[in-house]
Formats: structure tokens, sequence, C-alpha cells
């Protein structure tokens, strides 16, 4: 646990994610990558200079097969107050408007209720789970799929709602999450999404695998690359 602090520490103070007196929102998926940065960030709130709380936002999309008293338990023993927000997303979905590609519309909606969950709680900072893969993965897929440069930011000021969202995880890969997650013994959801493992992301995590058999450090220089670019405020001063 204290290495997985010191990485989002590090990506917290590079990239002014917190203020003192901030009251931290975390989304929730029942995922290994949420639920590490749930226990994590609830510790480092103990002794962070910069004094902040911590809380969850879980949003129940309606599609079921949800152990929604694991998520209980999982924030009762990280100590936070957690507001969860069931929805019928799942189903508009994938019953009434049978999307062919139903990802991106399920992340807006998703994230909306998640942004009026962390304002319920007295929240104004959402902490998202993406981490350094997901980043390449994002960058990628915009690069193949989009024909641009782009990627999401590791801080997003949203002047609608008036929240900002933050991703400590990104100085953390996948591999370290998953080795993490067995050695504390966190408790995981599988995802009850029915394209969960089809979706283009799944086609760029097996296209950038097969890459790093020829090329180990592949993900690391594209990551360095996005951060030397200044590529959608993720520059700061590396060597």
């Amino acid at each position: 646990m204290q290495q997985i602090m010191s990485r989002l520490r590090k990506a917290i103070d590079e990239y002014n994610m917190i203020e003192t007196g901030d009251r931290v929102a975390v989304a929730l998926s029942g995922g290994k990558d949420s639920a590490l940065m749930l226990k994590a960030m609830a510790r480092l709130s103990e002794f962070h200079p910069k004094n902040f709380t911590v809380c969850a936002v879980f949003v129940d999309l309606g599609l079921g097969n949800i152990d929604i008293e694991g998520i209980k338990r999982l924030c009762e023993d990280a100590g936070t107050e957690l507001n969860i927000k069931y929805t019928e997303i799942g189903k508009i979905i994938f019953d009434y408007r049978r999307e062919q590609n139903p990802c991106a519309l399920c992340a807006k909606m998703r994230r909306g209720v998640i942004h009026d969950g962390a304002i319920e709680l007295g929240a104004r900072k959402i902490a998202l789970g993406h981490h350094m893969d997901d980043a390449v993965e994002t960058f990628m897929m915009n690069l193949m799929y989009e024909g641009r440069i782009g990627c999401f930011q590791p801080v997003t000021y949203l002047s609608r709602k008036n929240v900002t969202v933050i991703r400590p995880m990104i100085y953390m890969n996948e591999r370290e999450i998953k080795g993490a997650v067995k050695r504390l013994n966190i408790p995981v959801m599988k995802s009850p999404c029915p394209v969960d493992g089809t979706t283009k992301r799944e086609d760029t995590k097996q296209l950038l695998k097969e890459l790093s058999r020829e090329h180990p450090n592949i993900k690391k220089s594209i990551f360095g690359a996005i951060q030397r670019a200044g590529i959608d405020g993720w520059g700061i001063n590396i060597n």
C-alpha cells in the first residue's frame, strides 16, 4: 500500500489535483481500479499535507448481478461515506435503444449520475480510476479510429456542474494494480455489462499487448510522449 500511495501522491502533487479542504468523491465501479483507488485515497487522506476527505459514489446501471453489500463493505472498511445511485441506464441502452455501439452513450449517462451523486455528498472533486494503460489505449484509439491526437486529461474542470475530475492512478499500470488487489485481498466485482471484453478498447489493449512482446517498453514510451508533447493538459517537466 505504501508504494501505491506514493504513486498516487506523485500524480496528485505534480498535477495539483487536490487543494486543502477538498472533499473527493471516488467513482466506484466495483472493479479493481476504483476499489484500490478508494482504499489508497482514504489512507492517503490521513497524512497528506493538503488535508482532504474522501467519499464514494456507485452507479447501479440496472443490469442486475450487482453485489451491493460488497460495495458497502468496501466503503465501510475504508471509512468512507457511500452514495448509491440506482438507474436504468442499462435498460435504456440495451433494451429500449438497442445501441450498436453503447459505450460512448453509457459513459456519458454514467458521468452525469456520478457528478450529481458527488455533489449530493458535498464533493466538488471526483476521482476516476483511469491508469497509465488507459491513457495509452485512449491515445491509440483516438489516433486509429478518429484520426486525431488526443487523450483524456489528468485534471478536467467542468464548469456546467462546477466539479473537477481528477485521475490519481495515472502513474500506475494495470499489472501493478492487479498484483496490489490480489496481495491486499480487495474484493472486486465482475462487470455485468453484456459487451464487456468485446469493445474497441479491448481490441486496442490486445494490439498493444502484441506490440509489447517485441517492444517491452512501448507503453511507457507512448505515455512519456503524451507528457512531453503536453497533449490535453499532460505537460509537466520530465526527463
